[in-house]
């Protein structure tokens, strides 16, 4: 199996020209990429390196997933100029649709290929370095491609929210049902959760973390 490339090496993966895949970078970096099967050195002068198309596969993913990244903060009903924005639930635009439907299968298989490459043990069940980073886009983003319906202007739904926890989340629901669903959905996409009751509101919610091992 490829060994991941480190940040240093994603680096210089995610700056190669978009048309050639030619790579800038260290002797060392370049050829530890080589090792790595991400890049390949052209036999001839003046022996530049290249990707390979595993080295493309990363840098498409990363691009897939930061477009994940553009998503509005809790509570941001901005959706960004035509960019992909995993919906945390409150929007007061809706984005349904077949088109809704592609864009977020996509950006999850966008998300499963970085675990593969990103993860030391290239393991897609366990959440990556970008999600812990982006604890509620990635929350939300599992949710909405496994279904669940974001509350929104005319229906009612999940609710991503950031919590003073470090790696923690908080997810709202509708209901009993709907919130063990989003507890299930968030396990099987390798997060941990709690289901706890707020003191003052009394409301249910589930506390999720991604799952480290």
């Amino acid at each position: 199996m490829t060994r991941p490339p480190t940040a240093a090496q994603r680096r210089v993966v995610d700056a190669a020209d978009p048309v050639t895949g030619r790579l800038r970078g260290t002797r060392a970096q370049l050829t530890a990429l080589v090792e790595r099967g991400l890049a390949f050195r052209h036999p001839r002068p003046p022996h530049d390196h290249f990707l390979t198309p595993a080295g493309h596969r990363i840098r498409e993913a990363e691009e897939e997933v930061e477009a994940v990244s553009e998503a509005p903060a809790a509570g941001d009903a901005s959706s960004g100029g035509g960019v992909f924005s995993a919906r945390v639930g409150g929007e007061e635009e809706a984005y349904d649709g077949a088109g809704r439907v592609r864009e977020v299968h996509s950006a999850w298989q966008g998300l499963l290929e970085l675990r593969r490459m990103t993860n030391p043990d290239g393991a897609t069940d366990r959440p990556c370095g970008w999600e812990r980073a982006n604890l509620v886009r990635a929350a939300a983003l599992a949710l909405e491609a496994a279904g669940h319906p974001p509350a929104g202007p005319d229906a009612d739904g999940y609710r991503v929210r950031a919590t003073p926890q470090p790696e923690a989340v908080a997810v709202y629901g509708p209901d009993g049902t709907a919130l063990r669903a989003c507890a299930a959905t968030l396990e099987r996409a390798g997060w941990q959760t709690g289901e706890y009751t707020e003191p003052r509101t009394r409301a249910r919610y589930l506390l999720a973390s991604p799952r480290r091992v």
